[in-house]
């Protein structure tokens, strides 16, 4: 393709763009505004720290509260990733009572912990603190990935914790739809999955290099052609932020703990377990037909991890489910989430979603017009 000449050659303004973003960053070392958003801690358990979002001054949250349940490995601050391209930040400036669960860091000593541990004890805990913490109000999950996958579970495992509604993004149910997983179930099949134990017992787990190595793999495409883009939009100070606070996400990426990554390997990708016949958790077979809330799914178009097809499963395996929504969202797996063009998709249908599960709750809706006189 031919380009035209007058798009080779950048504009004085756009020069004069490049110039101040070039130093800017001399000058301050960043573009990205990465100060996280305000919190207190209302609750700090084993694996387990609950905060509250503080709102901005004057404005009175409403509504049932969000919880923002984040996978392992990835930091809780996805929700967070940049102000003015925040989810947590979105959501809080809205009006709604918001909270973030946080796992802390992951070492050697945690490499026993799994599924039984995230799904009936950190998250069921966290979902409770949060109920009481909101007067007794049940509780909105928004997971991304594992986070949505940790939320389906709790709540098919106790339909009698106070869980409102689900928002899975990016939560892929069907492995066999996950091209990036193909070459796994050969080998599962042939040793028995005993590698995955093995580097549990050296390792304690995936050590956090190779775990920010395997996410960096999942986009190699866009990781090959950063400094490309990086210098054909140099004169675009939002692009250079978000690649920032992305290189900054992708640093802070933690460990997974040892027995977690085995049930993984070996019921997620292995056995295709959630579109199965559940995955076994304490002894107990869990699945998702047991789920008894209305669900939000929400699938990335570019996601390589989370394909569309590995999502869509849920509007089928969601029998009991009272609704179950499926949207298709443009994004890769962390774009879907908080990229640039999250804010007028994703974002979106979580809006409606989230004000439609306050009117399903006779609840009073949230002051929006309160923050405009803040």
């Amino acid at each position: 393709m031919e380009m035209d000449n007058k798009e080779m050659i950048p504009s004085p303004r756009n020069l004069r763009a490049a110039a101040a973003n070039a130093a800017h960053k001399l000058l301050y070392g960043h573009l990205a505004d990465l100060r996280p958003m305000p919190t207190e801690m209302i609750d700090d358990g084993p694996k387990r720290s609950v905060y509250r979002y503080r709102p901005p001054e004057g404005l009175v949250p409403a509504g049932p509260p969000v919880l923002f349940v984040p996978p392992l490995a990835a930091p809780a601050r996805c929700y967070d990733l940049r102000r003015g391209c925040s989810l947590a930040e979105h959501v809080v400036n809205t009006g709604r009572r918001a909270y973030l669960l946080d796992y802390g860091p992951i070492g050697y000593a945690d490499r026993d912990l799994g599924f039984e541990e995230w799904v009936r004890e950190v998250l069921p805990g966290a979902i409770r603190t949060v109920s009481a913490d909101a007067g007794g109000q049940p509780v909105q999950l928004v997971g991304w990935c594992l986070g949505g996958i940790f939320s389906l579970l709790a709540a098919a495992a106790d339909p009698g914790l106070p869980i409102a509604s689900v928002a899975a993004i990016a939560t892929p149910v069907d492995t066999r739809a996950v091209r990036l997983a193909a070459p796994l179930r050969p080998l599962t099949r042939l040793t028995g999955g005993v590698e995955a134990s093995v580097v549990n017992a050296v390792f304690g787990g995936l050590p956090q290099p190779v775990v920010k190595r395997a996410y960096q793999l999942i986009g190699i495409d866009k990781y090959l052609l950063r400094p490309y883009k990086t210098l054909v939009n140099l004169d675009n100070a939002e692009f250079l932020a978000q690649i920032e606070a992305v290189d900054h996400f992708t640093d802070s990426m933690l460990a997974y703990p040892g027995r977690t990554a085995e049930q993984i390997y070996r019921s997620l990708f292995r056995d295709n377990a959630l579109a199965g016949e559940g995955v076994e958790i304490g002894g107990e077979r869990v699945r998702l037909s047991e789920v008894r809330v209305p669900v939000l799914a929400i699938a990335g178009r570019g996601d390589g991890l989370a394909p569309v097809a590995a999502v869509r499963p849920l509007t089928r395996l969601l029998e009991k489910a009272p609704e179950v929504r499926f949207e298709i969202a443009s994004g890769g797996h962390l774009g879907v989430l908080t990229g640039r063009s999250a804010m007028t998709t994703t974002w979106v249908h979580l809006d409606r979603w989230l004000d439609e599960g306050t009117v399903r709750h006779g609840l009073r809706a949230p002051r929006r017009e309160a923050l405009v006189q803040a």
